[in-house]
């Protein structure tokens, strides 16, 4: 029995769903009705599809995060994308004679997407082709984006009125919000395509030793290409949501500080910044922890001076719960617990080793 519950503890997802669970039952202490969906339009509403709605752009940008990691890497470039796409489209939509136009929302959609795949392949190409550190290489269009962002929209916040476009970010289909479901359809499109396919084994080949997949015959340069530009993309895809659901494009604010949040889902879900070997689903959870925090802070009538502290402290204490190295310390720590072994160096076997 033990040995069971020792073997469920150190799975990966443990630590974020225990952290996930504990701050529902917080929020339900404070509020009872906290969990409750009610039926109203034909559309669900409560706070359970408010974190659905609201986890859908954080889980489009660490979904491109998670890949890129996985082959070593590091984009923080998008919540600059996310800034680009949200100006993209509103301008294309505002300059339009006409707005309501399905047409035309749909053609906003593919211009801001199609310019945010163009920024991951250049993010791609600084890191594969020419050799780019990652961080460095992201950083450069993390400064320029919004500037970019700015010149597009003439340094002005641009809003529109398109109830198409709207849709998107608020709309409902099914009785849920289309947001989750694009977000949440996205997700489940790749965790299929990285796992029952080879994709994912060649990424965590490229992540876990570069040189070695290269001589295996792995195009390591077409990965590292590929998952940069994916991560444009889902960036995009999560700006165009956060545009449609202020129906407003503000360069400074859009995305602002996403790219951190999708690191700390990334690495909440178990995934090592050192590339190699990645979880989707851990990075889910690590999103839904993240969103969820978001709402316990106002559920518990937390001071937004203090938000970024307490979401701080609850990501810290996530982390150091998944350290192998402390749940070593721990056991040893505790009455009873067999003393570690330490192995005699074999280049002396007759040596005593003091413990």
């Amino acid at each position: 029995m033990s040995a069971r519950v020792g073997t469920v503890v150190k799975h990966h997802l443990f630590w974020p769903l225990a952290a996930l669970v504990a701050l529902l039952v917080a929020c339900t202490i404070k509020r009872p009705a906290f969990l409750r969906v009610s039926v109203l339009d034909d559309h669900l509403f409560g706070a359970p599809i408010d974190i659905l709605r609201n986890s859908a752009p954080l889980l489009l940008v660490a979904l491109g995060m998670t890949l890129v990691i996985a082959t070593r890497g590091i984009d923080l470039s998008v919540g600059a994308v996310v800034a680009i796409a949200g100006a993209v489209a509103l301008t294309f939509i505002a300059s339009s004679p006409d707005p309501d136009s399905l047409g035309t929302v749909v053609g906003a959609i593919f211009v801001a997407l199609g310019l945010c795949l163009v920024l991951g392949v250049w993010n791609g190409f600084l890191v594969s082709v020419l050799g780019i550190q990652p961080i460095i290489a992201t950083l450069i269009l993390m400064t320029a984006g919004r500037g970019i962002a700015m010149l597009i929209t003439g340094g002005m916040i641009t809003t529109v009125n398109s109830p198409p476009f709207k849709t998107l970010g608020s709309g409902f289909w099914l009785g849920l919000p289309v947001a989750a479901l694009v977000a949440y359809g996205v997700f489940v499109v790749v965790a299929v395509v990285v796992r029952r396919t080879a994709l994912g084994m060649l990424l965590e080949a490229v992540g876990i030793n570069p040189a070695a997949s290269r001589l295996s015959g792995v195009r390591a340069r077409t990965l590292v290409w590929t998952v940069y530009a994916a991560s444009g993309l889902f960036a995009g895809l999560a700006g165009l949501i956060f545009a449609s659901n202020t129906m407003a494009a503000d360069a400074n604010n859009a995305g602002l500080f996403i790219e951190l949040d999708a690191i700390l889902a990334v690495v909440i879900g178990g995934t090592a910044l050192s590339g190699g070997k990645f979880n989707l689903s851990g990075t889910l959870a690590g999103v839904l922890v993240i969103t969820t925090l978001s709402l316990t802070v106002t559920v518990l009538g937390v001071s937004p001076l203090v938000t970024p502290l307490f979401k701080a402290l609850v990501v810290i204490a996530v982390t150091l719960l998944q350290s192998p190295a402390l749940r070593a310390r721990l056991r040893r720590r505790r009455p009873g617990s067999p003393a570690p072994r330490v192995e005699q160096p074999a280049e002396n076997p007759a040596q005593e080793v003091h413990a």
